[in-house]
């Protein structure tokens, strides 16, 4: 099939953007990297009135150290993310991470704005915003404001944007651990994540002294389990510790089935995955 008849408009500007989704009244729809977006347009499984075409805006795409954090802009391409020596030095999960989003050639094209507004609930980047506890700039009719990850995903493909607001730019904490590991099994490698865990730790002699965890592909959003994490800080580290970890996980976390896993296969390969992220966040010397 081929889209239904909109009109199209490629603003140079963020305001112009958003003046052209306010004309829109609800009926316009953002292009970034289009990867999500066209093939819903070729099924007419949305049909906007209007297309704003961000690639034009070119302040868009960046990615900075802002002190102890790291800034990306929206429209910044995930094959980028991927290559930069700042990402792989400061948020080496979402370096890590970045392999597994889709194949090269969207890699190529998708945004992080793009792909953290689309709110798959099997997708990396929107992982990785709950993971590193990030802030996402959005920009509407009435200025800028912030939005913490935990509070931007909203259901599965639903995010808490207004119909005339866009993610302008993320900001990424630097975490000071010294250990993490990023764990996914997809059906093919590329395909979307049937489960995934994310883990970092920062280790004190013999305990864990800080941690962060998310997992996805397993709920309607991705997910982070800080009650894991407090759990975590009572735990000396032994060589059970990663069979109590996965345990922890799996009693935190009810994995949905659909037709491409059942819950309990989901549920069994979360916990595997979180016991082999656990060995390799304990396994590194940071």
């Amino acid at each position: 099939m081929k889209p239904a008849k909109f009109d199209y408009i490629a603003p140079t500007t963020v305001d112009a953007a958003i003046e052209a989704l306010s004309t829109a009244n609800g009926e316009g729809k953002v292009l970034a990297g289009g990867q999500s977006l066209l093939p819903l347009l070729n099924f007419r499984m949305a049909r906007p009135a209007v297309l704003v075409d961000l690639n034009g805006i070119k302040e868009l795409s960046f990615i900075e150290l802002r002190g102890d954090r790291i800034a990306i802009g929206a429209l910044t391409r995930h094959r980028e993310i991927e290559q930069s020596p700042l990402i792989a030095s400061k948020l080496p999960v979402m370096a890590a991470a970045m392999r597994h989003v889709a194949h090269l050639a969207i890699r190529n094209r998708g945004t992080i704005g793009g792909s953290v507004s689309h709110a798959d609930p099997a997708a990396e980047l929107p992982m990785l915003s709950l993971f590193y506890d990030a802030t996402l700039s959005v920009q509407g009719p009435s200025g800028r404001r912030s939005i913490a990850a935990e509070d931007f995903f909203v259901d599965a493909l639903t995010n808490c944007l207004g119909p005339d607001e866009i993610v302008v730019e993320l900001e990424f904490p630097v975490l000071q651990h010294s250990g993490w590991a990023f764990e996914e099994v997809a059906r093919r490698f590329g395909d979307f994540a049937l489960a995934s865990v994310a883990v970092s730790v920062r280790r004190k002699s013999s305990t864990i002294d800080d941690a962060r965890v998310a997992v996805m592909g397993v709920a309607d959003t991705p997910l982070r389990l800080r009650q894991v994490e407090g759990k975590l800080t009572s735990i000396a580290i032994d060589g059970q510790t990663p069979d109590r970890f996965s345990e922890l996980v799996t009693s935190c976390v009810s994995a949905n089935g659909d037709l491409h896993a059942s819950a309990e296969y989901r549920q069994h390969l979360l916990g595997q995955l979180a016991k082999r992220a656990m060995q390799a966040s304990l396994a590194a010397k940071g």
